[in-house]
C-alpha cells in the first residue's frame, strides 16, 4: 500500500469515479442479469462481470485504476465484484466486519460505488478508521441467510469512533480489506443499488480463488514469482 494518506486510516473517498450516465447503464444491466440470472430478488449478487460483458469493461476503468494505483502500485488484477441491492422493504443493516476473513491472502482492497445515492437513511457505508492496522477476531460463522458469516458481535465495536460515508451517485469509496466496516439499514422506503469490485496487486503472489472466474490484470503486468 503506497498512499500515505490511505496508510493511515484504511479508506478513502473518491467523488465522481463515474457519472451519472454510468451507474444508470450499470445498474440497467444489473437489473438484466439480476432478472435473467440466479440473483433473482437476492440482496447480493456476485460475479457480474462473469455474467455481463459491459461489467467486465467496467472492471478497468480508467478512472477507477487511477484511483487504485496510488494504493495498489502499477500493477493491478481485478478479482470480482458484486452488486448489493438493498429493496425498499429489505431494511438489513450489514454488520460490522472485515473482508479478508473471506478470502486470506495478500491484502486486497475493493471498490464501493454508489449507483444510487446513499447516505445514512438508506444503508451507506460505515467505516473505523485506523482499524486495518490489525486483525480482528470475528464471531465466525452466524449462518442467519443474509451474507455475512463473519461479523463481530455490535458491542466490541466503539461507534463512537466510525465515520459514515455518504456518497452522491457515481461516488466511490476504496477501502482496505482489514478496514472495519458496516452498513446503515435502509430506511428510506427505496431501492437501492452499489458495484463493490476487488483488486489486489498483480506484483505479489496471492492464493488461487475458485470463485475469482474472470480475474485479469487491469494494469501493468503479472509479474512470476522469479521477478518478485
Amino acid at each position: 500500500m503506497q498512499d500515505s494518506g490511505f496508510d493511515e486510516t484504511g479508506y478513502t473517498v473518491v467523488r465522481g469515479m463515474l457519472t451519472p450516465e454510468e451507474c444508470a447503464l450499470l445498474k440497467e444491466e444489473a437489473m438484466r442479469v439480476l432478472n435473467g440470472g440466479d440473483g433473482g430478488g437476492h440482496g447480493v449478487f456476485v460475479g457480474m462481470a462473469a455474467n455481463s460483458d459491459l461489467f467486465r469493461e467496467f472492471a478497468a476503468h480508467p478512472r477507477i485504476l487511477e484511483a487504485l494505483e496510488p494504493i495498489l502500485g502499477e500493477h493491478i488484477e481485478f478479482l470480482s465484484d458484486k452488486i448489493v441491492f438493498k429493496s425498499a422493504t429489505m431494511d438489513f443493516a450489514s454488520p460490522w466486519h472485515q473482508d479478508w476473513t473471506y478470502w486470506k491472502g495478500i491484502h486486497k482492497v475493493s471498490v464501493w460505488i454508489a449507483l444510487d445515492a446513499a447516505d445514512e437513511s438508506n444503508g451507506c457505508l460505515k467505516l473505523l478508521p485506523g482499524s486495518h492496522k490489525s486483525l480482528v477476531v470475528h464471531d465466525g460463522d452466524a449462518s442467519d441467510g443474509k451474507g455475512f458469516g463473519n461479523r463481530l458481535n455490535p458491542d466490541t465495536v466503539d461507534e463512537s469512533l466510525a465515520i459514515s460515508a455518504p456518497c452522491a451517485i457515481g461516488d466511490a469509496v476504496i477501502f482496505h480489506d482489514l478496514t472495519l466496516h458496516a452498513s446503515h439499514p435502509n430506511l428510506s422506503g427505496k431501492d437501492r443499488w452499489t458495484l463493490i469490485s476487488t483488486y489486489r496487486s498483480a506484483a505479489e503472489t496471492d492464493l488461487d480463488y475458485s470463485w475469482a472466474v474472470v480475474a485479469r490484470v487491469v494494469r501493468g503486468q503479472k509479474r512470476s514469482i522469479a521477478e518478485i
